[in-house]
């Protein structure tokens, strides 16, 4: 048994005292450098006038997308009812990062990322 005169120790050398499990293996980049449960696609990124997102796997399910300001104001909501939707960046997308956020129809988020628009 391994006991500790300074707990400071713990803080100092976290890895020490974590229970290591070989039987679990979790990986999220396939060979391709890539994630593989992503179900959407942006392009293109950085954008200047549109930007498009594609759905994997939709199966029919209908989904809602978010995009917000990096400062966190609502810029967009649309129902995914399609592979495809444009989203037209017009005056009101500045030069910056945005967020989007990909919900079912209960608000549940299934994905989320970012994107940067360049005028």
């Amino acid at each position: 048994m391994f006991y500790l005169k300074n707990p400071l120790l713990i803080m100092a050398f976290p890895i020490l005292f974590l229970k290591m499990d070989s039987s679990v293996h979790v990986n999220p980049l396939n060979n391709l450098g890539t994630f593989d449960n992503k179900i959407i696609q942006i392009y293109p990124n950085p954008a200047s006038t549109v930007i498009n997102f594609t759905f994997q796997g939709n199966n029919g399910q209908q989904h809602i997308l978010q995009i917000y300001s990096f400062i966190g104001k609502k810029m967009m909501e649309s129902r995914v009812q399609d592979t495809k939707l444009t989203v037209q960046l017009d005056e009101n997308y500045y030069r910056g990062i945005y967020i989007y956020q990909l919900r079912d129809l209960a608000g549940r988020l299934i994905e989320s990322g970012k994107f940067q628009v360049i005028k």
